[in-house]
């Protein structure tokens, strides 16, 4: 890997790790119609950082994927997923971050006599989230649970970030099969804040690798 690029890649790996970790401290939680509009500044702005990130995320990424190719180029498999995982994230913040909030303030003077009409609206965005959060929690896990085997059959990092990835795919399938709810606030807080040790962890061993 040329040096330059190994070490553009790292930094992204660990700017975006640090800006996922950032948006879910500011992201709020939800509430009624009234509550959305109330706080739709800060809830515009924790999305509109979550989708700066995922550019960067997705080039560190990709710099992760050069340095574990293998003569199976399975890690070229695991960037795909892990870009379809990113792009439902993206459509995510989009629909529930940026538009809903956006809407919904168009009515904030005549919210009552149109709370009715809105609320089916507000529903309705909130339904097509779910799917797009398991898209990306789906996808995460896939692509992590990839790079991981190469790092523990290649040994181009340390068998601990295998080991630490291994681990939370394991904890999010049985998450998974016992019901815990991913997609409520805290639940894709726990989730999102694993991802981003493993992140974190990844592009701060590709920085050292270059060394």
């Amino acid at each position: 890997m040329e040096s330059h690029f190994c070490k553009s890649t790292s930094i992204s790996l660990i700017l975006g790790a640090l800006l996922i970790i950032i948006t879910m401290v500011m992201h709020p939680s939800g509430g009624s119609i009234e509550h959305i509009i109330k706080i739709s500044k800060t809830i515009t702005i924790a999305h509109s950082l979550a989708i700066f990130s995922l550019p960067i995320i997705l080039f560190g990424f990709y710099g992760l994927t050069i340095k574990l190719l293998d003569k199976w180029k399975l890690s070229i498999l695991a960037f795909i997923i892990i870009s379809f995982g990113l792009v439902a994230a993206m459509f995510a913040a989009i629909f529930n971050g940026l538009t809903l909030p956006y809407f919904l303030n168009q009515y904030s003077e005549r919210l009552e006599e149109n709370i009715e009409v809105l609320k089916p609206i507000t529903n309705y965005s909130f339904a097509i989230n779910i799917p797009l959060d398991y898209i990306f929690i789906v996808a995460c896990c896939l692509a992590i649970m990839i790079y991981s085997i190469i790092i523990l059959l290649e040994n181009k990092f340390p068998k601990w970030l295998g080991y630490l990835g291994a681990f939370i795919v394991l904890f999010s399938i049985v998450g998974g099969l016992t019901g815990f709810i991913f997609t409520s606030l805290t639940g894709f807080r726990i989730f999102t804040f694993s991802i981003a040790a493993w992140i974190l962890s990844s592009g701060v061993l590709l920085y050292k690798s270059n060394k």
